[in-house]
């Protein structure tokens, strides 16, 4: 095939980022959108350009066989409900995170998929960012040694408003700590290389959303927590999550600590919500324990990549490689088990600060 043909099922912000990003790609159209709302539809479909078909469900655009594979970037609690139709075809899928809003509910998605040979790919957007990504690689060649803790924090503006205001509450997102904090979970197993044993958290709704009402229904999100995370080889994971601190300097920060070196990247927030409003270099810093001068690198990224989202570029480079896969075959790299896994620790860590109890998985 020349060019790739991608549906889009969910054209909301983040549905409207992937088309931004394939535009960018050789090789790649959007052919099709599908969305309920109008708005987003439309808009979603003038992006992708003259000939991008626009359906209002999701079922429309498979019928019409436009696609060569599907992106699904719809609200978190419609995503088992799109896979149950999408699943049964034999094409190439990238579906957003979370996989799904619980455990048994990915349990049950990846029970259904077990039949078919086309990939699932889950968008972990986080490991691609060029700081982590570049953190991940010094960690593959044990520039750190042999990892024992990792400590992530995000101090971020609060969500954003989104059709409906579906991610203020926890039915429809799995909560906070699933739909915004699955990412995090995932660089943690990704790390320690084993899966989590048990999970400890603390949180509160204190600033955000707190007066907000959607059609009567009172926000319910965590707007601030710590967690920890312990991993069956004893590596200990730390998130610090605070949802109200725009105009962080750094948006998040990721640091290794090992047995050689400590790795630290620190991610700046996107412009709309930075310092002064421009784009700014990431930055890797490696600190080896046996030396008192770290190694300091601006991690530079094209701007044309960065004005593409708001996630640093991550959506791109994850394209790259998702296309790659559609192309040449082979496994993805973030399968559905990597899915239902951040998001069982993310039930975990609202379990816990719901109950005040640490979590056994």
């Amino acid at each position: 095939m020349t060019n790739i043909r991608y549906g889009i099922i969910g054209s909301g912000m983040m549905g409207q980022e992937h088309i931004r990003n394939l535009a960018l790609i050789d090789g790649t159209e959007v052919s099709a959108v599908a969305d309920p709302n109008t708005q987003m539809r439309d808009s979603a479909a003038a992006l992708a350009g003259p000939g991008c078909a626009a359906f209002d469900h999701h079922g429309a655009l498979l019928d019409a066989d436009l696609c060569d594979a599907i992106v699904i970037a719809a609200p978190n609690h419609l995503h088992q409900p799109i896979l149950n139709d999408v699943l049964p075809l034999e094409m190439p899928l990238l579906v957003e995170k979370p996989l799904g809003i619980s455990g048994p509910q990915c349990e049950a998605i990846i029970r259904q998929a077990a039949p078919r040979r086309a990939p699932v790919w889950v968008a972990m957007e986080y490991r691609y960012m060029p700081p982590i990504a570049r953190m991940l690689a010094e960690l593959r060649a044990g520039t750190a040694g042999a990892p024992k803790m990792i400590a992530i924090r995000e101090h971020r503006f609060p969500f954003l408003s989104k059709v409906d205001n579906w991610n203020r509450f926890q039915d429809q997102t799995g909560g906070t700590l699933i739909e915004k904090c699955c990412h995090f979970f995932d660089l943690m197993r990704l790390v320690a290389g084993a899966e989590a044993t048990r999970i400890y958290a603390s949180g509160g709704m204190d600033v955000n959303f707190r007066d907000e009402k959607v059609d009567g229904r009172a926000a319910d999100m965590l707007d601030n927590a710590f967690v920890i995370v312990d991993f069956e080889n004893g590596m200990r994971g730390m998130l610090d999550l605070c949802m109200f601190a725009e105009g962080a300097y750094w948006q998040e920060s990721v640091s290794v600590a090992g047995d050689k070196a400590r790795i630290d990247a620190f991610v700046p927030g996107p412009a709309r919500f930075a310092p002064g409003g421009k784009e700014r270099a990431s930055q890797v810093v490696i600190s080896p324990r046996e030396s008192k001068a770290p190694i300091i690198e601006d991690i530079m990224i094209d701007e044309a990549i960065l004005s593409a989202g708001d996630h640093h570029g991550s959506t791109y480079y994850q394209h790259e490689k998702f296309l790659r896969l559609i192309r040449e075959g082979g496994e993805p790299e973030v399968t559905m088990t990597d899915g239902a896994k951040a998001v069982e620790i993310g039930a975990a860590a609202e379990e816990s600060a719901r109950t005040g109890l640490p979590i056994m998985l």
